[in-house]
């Protein structure tokens, strides 16, 4: 196996960097956002279920493509097996506190079907769009390691897995950033914000759900993520996120966020998008591909899980 991958991750880190720290620049400079002046009392009808396809399309695209490639018979069980897995995070994050951390304000942007949750029905748009927007991230990631960046994969799953002696390695690196973060999260909630009731919840989830495959996982998986199939997804997935959350759904109030569980950062250029949502953006692909990975590499090893891990 190339030992490259540790320059190709630094890579990745460094790409990100360039680019947030001049968009923060730029953002901070505005002052006086612009607020968006509503001429209709219902600007967007069904705005909220039509935009699922920018999630939709693409996945349906890219499942036709996995499942017409015959030789791809390996990652459409580890596809499943991801998918399955990842899903339930969402799911789980909607049924139990998705009336505590956001807010539906737009009752016509939504077809007005509801499945039940903690504190009160909420819109099933919500379902779909965690569900295929999980599928998208692995797909895009699928597509470009075995195709659009094929020369930078792992080309035998199979004997490098038996190098793995255990997959569960523990990485004090991420728990250190992570135990870090939440801290500094709370500390500002408390002492720095405009909002201090309440505490910072949706950032700890976040945090958690990321932050626990890494540090269980990232030592293992490390060399047989493509980085640059990581890099695609990501950028591909941040320029979604802005398209959907910034032009879209904030100003049009198809979702919105409680006060109470934000840490109380907002980009107010971006109509008070909180800075979980940036956070939310990175960790979704990363911890998505993690744990693609690590079945992948389990599936290759033909290890029962328990010895794999």
């Amino acid at each position: 196996m190339s030992k490259n991958y540790k320059q190709a991750a630094a890579t990745v880190v460094y790409l990100i960097f360039i680019i947030v720290i001049p968009v923060a620049l730029t953002l901070q400079s505005i002052e006086s956002p612009a607020t968006l002046t509503q001429t209709s009392s219902n600007p967007t009808p069904l705005g909220y279920t039509i935009s699922l396809s920018l999630f939709l399309f693409p996945m349906t695209a890219l499942i036709i493509w996995l499942w017409r490639h015959k030789e791809n018979n390996f990652h459409k069980k580890a596809f499943i097996y991801c998918i399955a897995l990842m899903s339930p995070t969402g799911i789980i994050l909607d049924i139990l506190f998705g009336n505590t951390f956001f807010a539906f304000e737009n009752h016509d942007a939504v077809t007005g079907i509801t499945f039940p949750a903690v504190g009160g029905p909420l819109p099933v748009e919500e379902l779909i769009f965690y569900i295929s927007g999980f599928t998208t991230v692995l797909l895009i990631y699928i597509w470009c390691d075995e195709y659009w960046f094929e020369k930078y994969n792992v080309p035998d799953y199979t004997n490098e897995s038996q190098n793995i002696n255990k997959a569960l390695q523990f990485h004090w690196q991420s728990l250190i950033i992570g135990l870090s973060l939440i801290l500094a999260a709370i500390i500002y909630k408390k002492f720095f914000s405009e909002t201090p009731a309440g505490f910072p919840w949706y950032f700890i989830y976040i945090m958690t759900v990321a932050i626990i495959p890494s540090m269980a996982l990232y030592k293992s998986v490390r060399p047989f993520i493509n980085w640059r199939a990581f890099s695609f997804t990501f950028f591909i997935i941040v320029l979604i996120s802005l398209i959907w959350e910034t032009t879209l759904a904030l100003p049009y109030g198809w979702w919105g966020f409680q006060d109470n569980a934000m840490i109380g950062i907002y980009i107010d250029a971006w109509h008070r998008l909180p800075i979980e949502e940036i956070f939310v953006w990175f960790t979704v692909s990363y911890a998505t591909i993690i744990i693609f990975e690590t079945i992948k590499i389990w599936l290759a090893s033909r290890k029962r899980l328990k010895d794999f891990l």
